[in-house]
């Protein structure tokens, strides 16, 4: 059984920074080695690694004796490459950061490394592990304030993408698309509130402002900055997102709703506290508000986040809680809570959106090139 936990990490852009000051704050955690090409990643990120040196090649991390598992926050588009490079090399445990991957090809191929894989791959689906989207998953599946879920809605009202490495994610065939980029984490939400699988996506987007001002080789961005997209579940339960990526003015960047048929319960999570102005004050604290329908009477509880994990990153403490969780596998004590099939399950279903977006069409998840078992197994 491993008692410290030292990490081999290949990929350290803005993502990847983030992961490591959370590693910085685990007991018994440590960065030995980081693959980064872009040199000046490499050199901002050593400096917050100071024990680590770099990597000229992925399988020198790989290899590396003194590397217990692997965290991977590459561009999407290399995510399936890597972990295929990986498979040949050795298996550790890995973390490998949102979506999986980026086509329905390499969700086949994917899912079927996974069955061989002789270690641990667990998705980076932090959304999870946010303190107020936590307990309100708590309150769903216990059920004990809002019985039988029917409903789940998920608004995201943001600030448009960051500028990244090369700008990769500017564009549909390096990210997967915005539906993958950005809302894998909803789909991933969506499935396991309902604990059913998806059956039909339907999906209508557009880019209405965001980066139509830039110019690339590939041309005008073409990432959607807009969506509505409606998910029916096996059990008949259904999911509702609405996307829009600019509305960084709002008070809460995401809000969560399921309705069942005893009450309701929500969620209100505001975004990163870097980009809350500071002539309001202190940023909005997170909360969870439960309403009844008898009797009548909305109960509002405050969910604060630790200070110090606020400052680690931008997704309100989860990137802690989920390493915290990772590190226990590696240890040997721990499971898998994001199978690297629920991280190809919640990519089917945005590269669905994607195309019923583009079509105008309702995409079924139960037949033809989307069928989710046929990809899955």
């Amino acid at each position: 059984m491993v008692q410290s936990v030292r990490y081999g990490v290949i990929g350290c852009g803005m993502m990847g920074q983030e992961h490591l000051r959370n590693i910085a704050l685990l007991p018994g955690a440590s960065v030995s080695i980081i693959y980064e090409p872009n040199d000046g990643m490499a050199t901002s990120s050593l400096a917050m690694v100071p024990g680590a040196r770099r990597a000229s090649s992925i399988a020198e991390v790989v290899t590396a004796a003194d590397v217990d598992c692997l965290f991977i926050s590459s561009p999407n588009f290399r995510h399936a490459e890597q972990i295929r490079e990986i498979a040949s090399l050795r298996s550790l445990p890995v973390l490998l950061e949102k979506p999986a991957c980026t086509n329905l090809a390499d969700v086949a191929s994917l899912a079927q490394l996974a069955r061989s894989f002789g270690a641990p791959i667990w998705v980076a689906m932090e959304y999870r592990y946010m303190p107020p989207v936590a307990r309100l998953i708590d309150a769903v599946h216990a059920g004990d304030d809002i019985g039988a879920a029917t409903l789940f809605s998920i608004r995201e009202h943001r600030f448009p993408f960051l500028a990244k490495v090369d700008d990769w994610n500017r564009f549909n065939q390096y990210s997967g698309g915005t539906l993958v980029e950005k809302c894998c984490h909803f789909f991933d939400l969506m499935r396991l509130m309902t604990r059913s699988e998806p059956i039909r996506v339907f999906a209508s987007a557009s880019v209405a402002n965001n980066h139509l001002d830039e110019r690339y080789p590939l041309g005008v961005p073409d990432i959607l900055d807009n969506a509505y997209v409606i998910v029916d579940f096996a059990n008949g339960q259904r999911a509702f997102l609405e996307l829009c990526m600019f509305a960084e003015g709002a008070r809460y960047q995401e809000e969560i709703s399921v309705v069942g048929n005893k009450g309701k319960v929500e969620c209100f999570v505001p975004g990163p506290g870097r980009f809350w102005p500071k002539h309001l004050g202190d940023a909005p604290i997170p909360k969870l508000v439960l309403s009844p329908r008898t009797p009548k009477g909305p109960k509002e509880l405050e969910v604060p986040v630790d200070p110090t994990l606020l400052a680690a990153g931008d997704h309100n403490g989860s990137t802690f809680y989920q390493h915290q969780r990772f590190n226990a596998v590696v240890r040997g004590e721990g499971a898998v809570e994001v199978t690297l099939r629920d991280g190809l399950a919640a990519v089917v279903m945005g590269l669905a959106a994607q195309q019923s977006a583009a079509t105008g069409e309702a995409i079924s998840l139960t037949r033809g090139e989307f069928d989710l078992k046929a990809l899955l197994g």
